[in-house]
């Protein structure tokens, strides 16, 4: 039922180090039926400081048998077990590494005493093997050897048993399995290759099709986090039934992985993008005459037939734009629809104010200017090219590109903008103009 486990190794990851000392007990919930242990030459030479902790030399391990030459047993001895061990990942992780590279794909449910004694013996000042096995007055043998290590959370285990610990086991169990699910169609092998790089992803259906696009800072660990958590809903569980394979575009930082991530959103209306699929609650700005004769300024949602003196993604900034020119023009908040007030008389005649009118919609007009914003988080160079205020696309370019805007277009790859897009871009503009180029059109 369960196979309790400990290793010594020559160092922290499975990939550059080998397991010096392994010991497996097999327990059926109740009592120990087995034990196997065995020292194992890593074929790498172990560390000074590592074999004064453990005491395994490497005159030892000289002519220990190698891994690969007990993986057979040892995968007999673990298969169908639930494996347990202090520090579950750590051991699980290097036995599942060097069986498959002898040639055995093993997998097992995982049970951490270190998680569990936090539960079981709250309070106790540290939840290290040794200073658990002090305060809980365990006898360990043969500290930092595995077969001392192993019989020491055996007994640990027993104790959180007859502690009525069964109950908390299908907890920690079921919470294990939730936190793991990985979609039961897609490779695992996708997973292990994504970059630790911002970027899209793309989730495929079983036909190819794109039925997700995401953004992320670091591409491994968003899409990870899709597949963690406790959500079991009816929901989550059919999206990740219709995963069946996974891609990605690497981006020079998360700010362009945003830009794309909309830009590929609207190209290809995936099944489970919500959010940005709705149709766009555009604002604009308005200018017109009042029956006095006065030009007037107003926010209202975007109309098909009459076109704004520019647009708003959102409705906050909108009111922001408004309320600037209210303050650097001369505007008056009654006559912009900021404050109601329908006894106001005006105290300019309408051809002054109008001028004031004029001068603040030739600034607007002049914000709609021809820029690059230039990003280089990860080492590679990306621009972004906004045209006349609008996005017009972007690219990764060698840093010797002439700036000149002709020049640029031709290394630029054009890009459908939306609001969205336009709202990135100005507040990123406004929160590093260090990192934004003028050009002359």
């Amino acid at each position: 039922m369960y196979a309790i486990v400990d290793i010594e190794t020559t160092g922290s990851h499975p990939q550059d180090n080998g397991i010096t000392e392994i010991a497996i007990i097999l327990h059926d919930g109740e009592k120990v039926e087995g034990r196997f242990s065995t020292l194992i030459n890593p074929l790498v030479p172990i560390p000074r400081y590592v074999a004064s902790l453990t005491g395994i030399t490497n005159e030892m391990v000289g002519p220990a048998p190698l891994f690969k030459e007990v993986a057979g047993n040892i995968y007999r001895l673990l298969q169908g077990r639930i494996f347990v061990a202090h520090n579950v990942n750590f051991d699980y992780s290097f036995i599942r590494y060097h069986l498959q590279n002898a040639g055995f794909d093993w997998t097992a449910r995982k049970l951490c005493t270190l998680r569990m004694s936090r539960k079981a013996f709250p309070g106790l000042p540290k939840y290290g093997l040794g200073n658990l096995c002090r305060s809980l007055d365990i006898m360990i043998e043969n500290r930092h050897r595995a077969t001392g290590d192993a019989e020491a959370t055996t007994i640990l285990f027993d104790k959180m048993l007859a502690q009525g610990g069964e109950k908390m086991i299908r907890e920690f169990l079921k919470k294990e399995a939730r936190e793991q699910i990985l979609p039961p169609n897609l490779p695992k092998e996708l997973i292990k290759e994504l970059p630790y790089t911002p970027g899209v992803y793309y989730f495929h259906n079983e036909k190819g099709k794109v039925i997700y696009v995401g953004k992320a800072k670091n591409l491994k660990k968003r899409v990870i986090s899709h597949f963690t958590g406790l959500d079991t809903g009816k929901k989550r569980q059919a999206f990740l039934r219709e995963i069946h394979m996974l891609s990605y575009k690497e981006c020079s930082s998360e700010f362009t992985a945003s830009i794309l991530e909309s830009v590929e959103i609207k190209r290809l209306w995936p099944e489970f993008n919500i959010s940005q699929k709705h149709a766009e609650q555009l604002y604009g700005l308005y200018v017109f005459e009042d029956s006095r004769g006065y030009m007037r300024l107003a926010i209202d949602k975007k109309r098909k037939n009459l076109a704004p003196v520019t647009s708003f993604a959102m409705l906050t900034d909108a009111y922001r734009v408004l309320r600037k020119l209210i303050k650097e023009f001369g505007l008056h908040p009654v006559l912009c629809f900021i404050e109601k007030n329908t006894s106001w008389q005006p105290d300019m005649d309408a051809d002054v104010y109008n001028l004031n009118v004029a001068k603040a919609l030739e600034w607007l007009q002049q914000q709609q200017e021809t820029f690059l914003i230039r990003e280089s988080e990860f080492g590679n160079t990306c621009y972004v090219l906004v045209e006349n205020g609008h996005f017009y696309g972007m690219a990764i370019v060698e840093e010797e590109t002439s700036l000149q805007l002709d020049d640029i277009k031709k290394v630029i790859t054009p890009m459908p903008g939306n609001e969205m897009i336009h709202a990135m871009i100005r507040n990123y503009a406004y929160r590093y103009p260090d990192r934004k180029i003028a050009l002359s059109v």
